[in-house]
């Protein structure tokens, strides 16, 4: 085993430090993951295989071109790679389970979720319009340290998981204790941070303490340009992105775009010009977005709701944008099929939400939950025993019957794109609201109206995408 890690890790050097080996093998793993996922078929849907290859294939063109930029450190690189493959050669097609996912499912009858999202603070030095998390420099609402630790404690020795994701609030301004996340980030040097962060606290010094751990990469939020991203987070907020972006690619630490579409800045997402911007003069590496939710302090404000037409339209440039920018984009709800539809509700290779209260919740826009985990470290639990939940349970079991049946995958969300069934067959009376938000939505027969209109108004649209062009080979729903 050593001696196969040692081979595995001299290969994976010499090839990210030599431009025209790297260049070589490129086009060879091209060709090996078009027949691993496509040919060998990762999913019984042709056209689902085809776009996750064209997604992995635009990770790594971009991951390509930052490293002759010199964008990308080699060190950050190689160990992304380690955590992704366990640092060796792995030749079987079957996704070999390791002793604690084995455990883990011993014990909690399933495999784990593949990682969590941690908020371990609400506090934001920003106060941006209709934030999801209702953060600013008044909120005060953070995890102490020591929970911090045993919940990675968890993610690591429970889940056998080297993979979190982190959001906020802001997650460069949490404190507890003295301790920062570069506490965490240091401790777990083996495990691969995402973190999603407004930018503006990634200053040269930050920037250098992350090239070197070489185990983080921040996606930061922007909204468009600089004035659809200063009208939302404040005036000058753009350019102190720009200044963390030189900090990270001086270093060589690999960053991304996070960003929110509503109805306001959709014509710019909609533009190519938007992508080569950030993409191509730039150099980030990654896109991900989020169309906004009516949560947090948008509860009432629907005006800023993607429409479904322009849903649709951001699903139309975001295929063309993998098939041929070659832009590793991302949409959490119209690249579903990229994962098999919806990854919440803590399902195999899917994840769980925890957020500065320690509420545990089955996504981050899913505002609901019935387990804290202070409450099951109280008890002498563990974060595992969350998903024993009914409201976790019956998440689980509609994302079983949905997706395995084929249905729709372009309606992927179980509140957002089946808020009907969500109220009635999922939220269970167990389930408490995260703030008094989510609480006052559950009595708005208002919000139910708009969320049952906006539902099938998508699903007009997008059953014939599925139909036309997904099932188009034969595969059909399963009634």
């Amino acid at each position: 085993m050593k001696a196969n890690k040692l081979v595995f890790s001299t290969i994976v050097n010499t090839i990210i430090n030599n431009y025209m080996i790297r260049h070589i093998v490129s086009s060879q793993l091209d060709k090996f993951i078009y027949n691993r996922v496509v040919v060998d078929k990762v999913s019984d849907i042709h056209l689902a295989n085809i776009k996750i290859f064209q997604f992995i294939s635009a990770i790594l063109n971009t991951a390509k071109i930052n490293l002759d930029k010199g964008y990308v450190s080699p060190k950050v690189l190689h160990k992304l790679i380690n955590m992704l493959t366990g640092g060796e050669f792995k030749i079987t097609k079957e996704q070999k389970m390791d002793d604690l996912q084995v455990k883990f499912k011993e014990k909690y009858k399933q495999y784990p979720p593949l990682f969590i999202v941690l908020s371990p603070t609400q506090v934001c030095n920003l106060k941006c319009q209709n934030c999801y998390s209702s953060s600013d420099r008044t909120t005060k609402q953070s995890l102490p340290y020591n929970i911090v630790d045993k919940i990675m404690d968890d993610v690591y020795y429970l889940l056998g998981s080297k993979f979190i994701v982190i959001s906020g609030g802001e997650p460069f301004m949490y404190r507890s204790n003295g301790k920062t996340l570069f506490n965490i980030f240091e401790k777990y040097n083996d495990v691969f941070f995402l973190i999603y962060t407004n930018g503006t606290l990634i200053t040269p010094d930050v920037a250098d303490r992350l090239a070197k751990l070489g185990n983080v990469t921040p996606a930061v939020s922007v909204e468009g340009f600089e004035e659809d991203t200063d009208n939302r987070r404040g005036k000058g907020v753009h350019k102190k992105i720009l200044a963390s972006f030189e900090n990270l690619r001086k270093t060589g630490v690999p960053f991304g775009i996070s960003v929110t579409a509503t109805s306001k800045n959709v014509n710019v997402l909609l533009s190519e010009k938007f992508y080569d911007y950030y993409f191509d003069e730039l150099g980030a590496s990654y896109m991900w977005q989020f169309q906004i939710m009516p949560i947090g302090r948008i509860k009432e404000t629907f005006d800023r709701v993607v429409n479904p037409t322009d849903r649709v339209k951001l699903y139309r440039i975001w295929e063309k944008l993998l098939s041929e920018k070659k832009y590793p984009v991302a949409d959490f709800w119209n690249s579903g099929v990229l994962s098999g539809g919806c990854i919440a509700y803590g399902r195999w290779n899917g994840y769980l939400y925890i957020d500065w209260n320690g509420n545990i919740m089955p996504c981050v826009f899913v505002p609901y939950y019935v387990d804290n985990i202070i409450e099951l470290y109280n008890k002498g639990k563990t974060l595992g025993d969350a998903i024993l939940s009914d409201f976790i349970k019956n998440g689980q079991k509609w994302q079983y019957e949905y997706f395995n049946c084929h249905k729709n995958g372009l309606m992927p969300c179980s509140i957002r794109d089946h808020y009907d069934n969500f109220r009635k067959n999922i939220l269970s009376k167990s389930a408490i609201g995260e703030n008094i938000e989510a609480e006052e939505i559950l009595h708005s027969s208002e919000y139910y109206e708009f969320m049952k209109k906006y539902d099938k108004e998508l699903k007009l649209l997008t059953d014939k995408i599925w139909e036309n062009e997904y099932l188009k080979n034969g595969e059909k729903p399963i009634q």
